[in-house]
């Protein structure tokens, strides 16, 4: 009879001592990332990836215009199926990534401007700040790789201090008037 105690007392010593192996929980990639154009060095676009049953998508969630353009305007005219002519901002761009480790795989991501579907993969730097994603037509070989970076989860937040708009008045009638 003593042997079951004492054996439940060194399982509970050696689970609080340390002994039993811990390990940090690796960094994932959902989040909020920029998309840098490679020429210029400027943003392009911010991501919000995100987790869905152990399938991860990306959706486009801000783009930054060039001189001239217009992001209402940005129209996914050459896509298919229900996101031809949607809006570019808000599309989930990135689908059906499965996480191995720091990387993700078996995914596909879009390309609004001319609707084409690429195959993807995703590589977590060990540290969780940048992201490299790669689209390929058969191998990964063929393909093309852009470097994202991690932004703060808050930095879609409104500025502080902002103010909601006043909410629209409504006619009242002065006492004793019809």
């Amino acid at each position: 009879m003593r042997f079951f105690p004492l054996m439940t007392i060194i399982a509970m010593v050696t689970m609080m001592s340390g002994l039993a192996p811990s390990r940090a929980a690796e960094p994932s990639a959902v989040g909020l990332w920029e998309q840098v154009d490679e020429v210029s060095g400027k943003p392009e676009s911010w991501f919000r990836i995100v987790e869905k049953n152990g399938v991860y998508e990306g959706v486009l969630v801000k783009g930054f215009p060039k001189p001239g353009e217009d992001p209402a305007e940005w129209r996914c005219s050459k896509c298919e199926g229900p996101e031809r002519d949607a809006p570019v901002v808000g599309l989930t761009l990135i689908k059906g990534m499965t996480r191995q480790g720091l990387n993700y795989e078996n995914g596909t991501i879009m390309d609004p401007r001319d609707g084409a579907v690429y195959r993807a993969l995703m590589e977590l730097s060990p540290d969780g700040k940048k992201l490299v994603v790669r689209g390929y037509l058969g191998i990964a070989l063929f393909g093309r790789s852009q470097v994202w970076n991690r932004l703060p989860d808050n930095a879609m937040a409104p500025a502080p201090g902002a103010r909601r708009p006043p909410a629209p008045a409504t006619a009242k009638q002065a006492p004793g008037k019809k």
